[in-house]
């Protein structure tokens, strides 16, 4: 056989030929989120007790092996469902958020009972087309992340909003496939933004890149200056080729002269989430 030549099928083994088929069973298997939520706890505040659930967010029909996950009480639960009855109420007829406890919150059975009926919920919600699609279904798993990572961000902590918002981009990123592409923009901005000012240029560029073509697309005005702005201050720094995106960032402000006040990227973040 030529050097670089696939093997044909009669000179695969049996063993060979079962992955291979198990790998295109898997490609052509429909992707989906699964939901886990194994394991729970009880914070105990000084005027606020209340039981965190850890929920597991993972892509099924093709190996996923990041495991990524967050923490919700119920109370988030209870804001999500009324927000989404508002928008899908005759859609949501048959879905029912596990009801309120009167009493025995903390009981170990009851609390393991709501954690089986939460999993469920969310898989149901999901089954949902249209709340699948729902702005507030993908809220639900990044907005208080996102919103920490901001505090965090406008507090010079960097490092720590970073780990937020990696939480946040990689949940985004298993929604992708049913929210608007610029779903991303946002996170990826801020990760930006904070990699600058750990003086990591190349993370910063790279967060930025991934930023610019949604924001191109579909016309995400401050952003795209913003972007573009700090794509060529460190392309300049790493020697990247940068002209035309200098271009790119010339046209816009001649064009957009006296239109548009121009924000720097970390301005344009902060702003985000005041």
């Amino acid at each position: 056989m030529a050097a670089g030549e696939r093997p044909g099928c009669s000179s695969l083994t049996t063993k060979e030929l079962q992955q291979n088929l198990k790998l295109a069973k898997q490609k052509e298997r429909p992707v989906r989120l699964l939901f886990e939520i194994p394991s729970s706890r009880v914070v105990d505040q000084l005027l606020n007790k209340y039981v965190a659930y850890q929920i597991v967010v993972m892509r099924s029909g093709s190996f996923d092996s990041r495991r990524v996950s967050i923490e919700r009480r119920y109370s988030d639960f209870l804001r999500l469902h009324h927000k989404l009855l508002e928008e899908f109420d005759e859609e949501l007829e048959d879905v029912l958020l596990p009801p309120k406890l009167l009493t025995g919150n903390f009981n170990p059975e009851n609390i393991l009972e709501r954690r089986l009926a939460l999993q469920d919920y969310l898989a149901k919600l999901f089954a949902t087309r249209c709340v699948r699609h729902s702005a507030h279904f993908s809220e639900f798993f990044t907005e208080h992340e996102q919103k920490q990572a901001h505090v965090l961000l406008r507090a010079g902590q960097f490092k720590a909003a970073l780990e937020q918002l990696q939480t946040v981009l990689e949940i985004q990123e298993k929604l992708l496939p049913w929210q608007k592409s610029t779903l991303t923009v946002p996170a990826l901005a801020a990760i930006a933004v904070c990699y600058r000012d750990l003086d990591e240029p190349e993370q910063a560029f790279s967060a930025a890149q991934q930023a610019l073509p949604p924001v191109r697309r579909y016309g995400l005005k401050p952003y795209r200056a913003a972007l573009l702005e700090l794509l060529v201050d460190l392309g300049y720094q790493l020697g990247r080729p940068v002209a035309q995106l200098q271009d790119e960032l010339t046209d816009i402000r001649n064009g957009e002269r006296g239109e548009v006040c121009f924000r720097s990227l970390k301005e344009v973040v902060i702003h985000k989430f005041i």
